[in-house]
């Protein structure tokens, strides 16, 4: 039986239509997840069936008697209320009511319970505000992006809290592992309608391939109708039976109905500037607040093209460090060093500040007019068309925008600045499940260092290969990624699974290979390359540059040196010349010239590079 009926709700935004004539329901024991990109009504849709709005057209009915717990993504609080007050309530008197909640807030890390909620941070704010609507204990549960501002162990315990909850849930989150294992149901948004699947996420994936094959066929099917229909029509069919009436009719039919469309993408495309030899090496850093040590002797070198996710409970100093790599804070004690050409592209856990009343299009301008990519130069307008902003959007205002395309936006400006350095503070909070997969995918290809804050699990698997845990005051590094960590974070003492090492004061984990192992790795490889052998080990090809390569490995950064400098007096040349289209002509053709030396000898540059590190790692037994 429905116990919310949501009939033909329409809602508009200024001139978007974020929802158009839709139409669904929900049935008790449902725990709904709403998925689509930023921008198409999720939290619209929530805040309709709350009652936070009011729709244009339609209406939402729910049964009568039922009780609505409503979390918006940024809840509103008067300033001087204690904690332990505005979760509480009517129920301040209530002494089990009032056990019950400091309980809770002690998970959710809000021990001082009487601070004032003006003086807590956002994050904490909103921990407060989940607080309160779990212990309404409502029938319909509404939550938007709960999972924001919770670290791993918080996430955790909310996602075993709903998976034991009986009631009605509808939420929007973009955190795949918990849409997975919490939800029975999902809506997925897209121009203006719903698409409903009975199943988690996984569920959903499979099902929604399927649907679009089915389309496709669908659509396929009819263009090969249209096409015999088409010959028929054009042998001058006499519309003069009913028969042939009906077949023309059927014929125009055809030809008007919509082709499928895909749901939008973002498109990103490798970025970056050249990354050197010297990256980043910090030595014996240590940084505290009010007495608080955050970070202590701290020492690390960060590996060329290395992916690292820093883990730890709210407020252990992640952010912290990454501001200290971005330059934008100076550690209590020890050095950071940064490489010559070391670029950073730093993405902070919340939006930067932006003037809403600048148009979309010179927020980007003002980083950038343009890109390199591996596809060639990319002006900012088409930048944004990738990234899901419509050429009417990049003209409005960014008062216009929703909070997760202001998101998307800050994102794009980030990597308009061609970093080769990317450090990434909770990327997840607020970007919608396509983009993190675009951005997922990029960074696979990003040829540069990627330093990851993050609290989503899924994210941490698909792109670190290494973690990095504060844990008691220190900061121990474990290979592999987020599920990898926590096996190993489960095992007794790393026992004969894994050995320690230490660089600097960063203690590393490792996967320790048995005799065994290295015996059929033996015996496998004279398998393959047909040696004889009874489990003796071949020995690796040694791997050493030839007396050319040597000598191109030794200058080849200064050669790219004087391209680049080549290039920036060919730029300066054709601004001088703007209007003389001979010379125009004949500077853009030595740009072009220039330009092709410059991507070969990058291309070079990589390979040496690459066969150096694997020299050296051959050296120091590593990898062997």
């Amino acid at each position: 039986m429905s116990v919310i009926n949501i009939e033909h709700i329409s809602k508009l935004y200024g001139d978007r239509m974020v929802l158009d004539d839709l139409s669904c329901s929900v049935d008790y024991g449902d725990k709904i997840g709403i998925i689509g990109i930023n921008g198409t009504g999720k939290s619209t849709l929530l805040r309709l069936i709350a009652g936070d709005e009011e729709t244009d057209s339609g209406d939402i009915v729910l049964s009568r008697g039922l009780t609505v717990g409503w979390l918006p993504q940024t809840p509103v609080f008067a300033e001087e209320e204690s904690a332990l007050s505005y979760v509480c309530g009517d129920a301040a008197e209530d002494y089990a009511f009032e056990s019950e909640a400091k309980s809770m807030l002690d998970v959710l890390e809000i021990y001082d319970v009487s601070c004032e909620m003006g003086q807590l941070s956002g994050g904490q704010r909103k921990r407060v505000a989940l607080c309160k609507v779990l212990l309404q204990k409502p029938d319909i549960l509404i939550l938007d992006e709960p999972t924001n501002h919770l670290d791993n162990r918080m996430t955790e315990w909310l996602e075993g809290y709903l998976t034991r909850y009986k009631e009605i849930l509808l939420m929007v989150t973009h955190d795949r592992y918990f849409l997975d294992r919490v939800t029975n149901r999902l809506w997925e948004i897209d121009r203006g309608q719903v698409y409903q699947y009975e199943t988690n996420y996984s569920g959903y994936l499979e099902q929604k391939m399927q649907r679009e094959d089915m389309e496709r066929a669908a659509e396929q099917k009819r263009q090969s109708i249209l096409r015999v229909e088409l010959q028929w029509v054009m042998r001058g069919a006499r519309a003069r039976s009913t028969k042939q009436k009906a077949r023309l009719e059927r014929y125009e039919r055809l030809k008007n109905m919509e082709s499928p469309q895909s749901a939008k993408q973002v498109e990103m495309e490798a970025v970056g500037a050249r990354l050197g030899k010297k990256t980043i090496e910090l030595q014996r850093i240590a940084k505290g607040y009010g007495g608080k040590t955050l970070v202590s002797d701290f020492s690390y070198i960060f590996q060329r093209y290395e992916r690292i996710g820093f883990v730890g409970t709210n407020g252990c100093g992640k952010s912290t460090l990454m501001r200290i790599l971005a330059g934008l804070e100076e550690p209590d004690s020890g050095t950071i060093d940064w490489g010559e050409t070391i670029k950073i592209g730093y993405f902070a856990q919340e939006c930067e500040v932006m003037d809403e009343r600048q148009r979309v299009i010179d927020y980007i301008k003002d980083q950038a007019e343009y890109i390199r990519t591996s596809t060639g130069h990319i002006t900012a307008s088409r930048m944004l068309e990738r990234f899901l902003f419509s050429p009417d959007m990049q003209y409005a205002p960014i008062s216009k925008i929703s909070g997760g395309e202001r998101r998307r936006l800050y994102l794009l400006r980030v990597l308009m600045s061609s970093p080769n350095v990317l450090i990434l503070d909770e990327p997840t909070n607020d970007l919608d499940i396509a983009t993190l997969q675009a951005l997922e995918d990029f960074l696979d290809s990003f040829l540069g260092i990627v330093i990851v804050v993050s609290h989503d699990r899924y994210f941490l698997d698909r792109i670190a290969d290494r973690i990095a845990s504060f844990e008691d005051g220190r900061i121990i590094i474990y290979e592999g990624g987020y599920s990898e960590y926590l096996e190993k974070r489960k095992r007794d003492g790393f026992s004969d699974q894994a050995i320690t090492h230490v660089e600097g004061s960063a203690t590393v984990h490792k996967k320790k290979e048995s005799k065994r192992d290295s015996t059929q790795v033996g015996q496998d490889k004279n398998i393959k390359t047909g040696e004889k052998g009874s489990g003796r080990r071949s020995r690796p090809q040694k791997l050493r540059f030839t007396y050319a390569e040597q000598k191109e490995y030794e200058t080849i950064d200064d050669d790219i040196a004087l391209l680049e400098e080549e290039l920036q007096g060919i730029d300066a040349e054709i601004e001088k010349c703007a209007t003389d289209f001979v010379k125009l002509n004949e500077w853009t053709q030595k740009r072009e010239e220039t330009q092709e030396r410059l991507d070969k000898k990058t291309e070079r540059w990589v390979y040496l590079t690459d066969l150096a590190e694997q020299i050296e790692n051959q050296k120091n037994g590593i990898g062997i």
